[in-house]
């Protein structure tokens, strides 16, 4: 009897290892840093070190449109939707396309891009928003921060993948993951939660100059669901350290990105109690406010015409108009800003994020 229990116990735990090793190994494991593929024609021009350069930085949530609630919308989970449809996702494209035209920056940061996923039907969704665009568009890279070939998620069963993404009219030289903290559940399932999570990130993005020099450009997504940990204060430390040290470095930089948190000031105390628990009183990306230059800054958000600074229209039914800002562009001291906007004209029906658009010159 006692032989039999060991055999037991042996196939046991041969079948929790092999259980473990398909889990891990149909995930995505991303180094804690890690370079990325570049597209980018040996004939793109170089940026040059004296022009004015335009940033965009945008959020397009997977080209779903606002015609939905999905079920994470809303905290308990309970929105009715679990994907767009095709017309919807070929719609949104076609806008989102249309008013990268419009704007014509030099320089674009789209994060929530899908590639792979049974959502959106397995489609690269960057290369089909780059047939839509201009030719000299020709420079991309991406870091994934979700890739796993099945969801076991009872609104999701199936493939997922999610991207961040940048694009330019001009010469790529490097690009650069760098893996962010992970949320940690006091659960004994916490491990399997990690692996079939996002793996937040920061892209690090390098693009020469005519002086010899470079122009970095980081692109983010950070945590949205996060409540009751301190997974936000560490992206954001992360975040600071490495500003930091491309500041010391004397590296001229800007970071922007849908970073999921309130600006400093009175922005909490101005929501519903029940958008409250998203969000802690003191915002935690308040360190970056203090330390760099932001788009937009904290005046903004707290002066008489806030509403034009508001980045977020959630799907949510109880909201009918965008009430937030979480989304940012913040740029080192060593470039001059210029014009800077939220573009809130013809993009209410196109993503639950609007754009944050910068326009500077390099502080030779």
């Amino acid at each position: 009897m006692l032989k039999l229990f060991k055999w037991i116990l042996v196939i046991l735990m041969l079948l929790i290892l092999a259980f473990a090793g398909l889990v891990y190994f149909g995930t995505y494991q991303p180094e804690a840093l890690q370079n990325e593929p570049i597209v980018s024609p040996s004939d793109a021009p170089i940026l040059s070190a004296k022009q004015k350069i335009k940033v965009l930085s945008w959020n397009v949530q997977y080209m779903a449109g606002k015609n939905y609630v999905f079920f994470y919308d809303l905290l308990d989970g309970s929105g009715p939707d679990e994907r767009p449809s095709r017309a919807d996702i070929d719609k949104t494209t076609e806008a989102v396309a249309r008013l990268i035209y419009q704007e014509n920056p030099d320089i674009i940061l789209l994060q929530e891009l899908d590639e792979g996923s049974k959502r959106t039907d397995y489609e690269d969704q960057l290369q089909k928003l780059l047939t839509l665009l201009p030719q000299e568009y020709s420079s991309h890279t991406s870091a994934f921060y979700w890739k796993v070939w099945f969801v076991p998620h009872p609104r999701i069963m199936g493939k997922g993948g999610m991207k961040l993404s940048v694009i330019s009219k001009y010469k790529i030289q490097k690009s650069v993951r760098h893996q962010l903290a992970q949320i940690e559940q006091k659960v004994w399932y916490n491990w399997l939660m990690k692996q079939f999570n996002f793996k937040r990130a920061i892209q690090e993005v390098s693009l020469p100059l005519s002086n010899g020099k470079e122009l970095l450009v980081f692109n983010t997504h950070l945590d949205a669901f996060a409540q009751g940990t301190n997974t936000m204060q560490r992206q954001v430390a992360y975040t600071k350290k490495l500003l930091a040290e491309k500041t010391r470095q004397n590296i001229p930089w800007l970071i922007g990105g849908d970073f999921n948190l309130l600006p400093p000031g009175k922005s909490y105390s101005l929501l519903s109690p029940d958008i409250q628990k998203y969000y802690q009183p003191v915002s935690e990306i308040s360190p970056l406010f203090t330390d760099y230059q932001a788009v937009p800054s904290a005046a903004e958000t707290e002066g008489a015409e806030r509403e034009k600074w508001f980045t977020h229209f959630p799907n949510n039914p109880k909201i009918k108009q965008p009430d937030r800002t979480i989304d940012y562009i913040f740029l080192s001291k060593k470039v001059k800003l210029g014009n800077h906007y939220i573009r809130q004209q013809s993009t209410l029906t196109i993503s639950d994020h609007l754009p944050v658009v910068v326009e500077f010159e390099l502080d030779e």
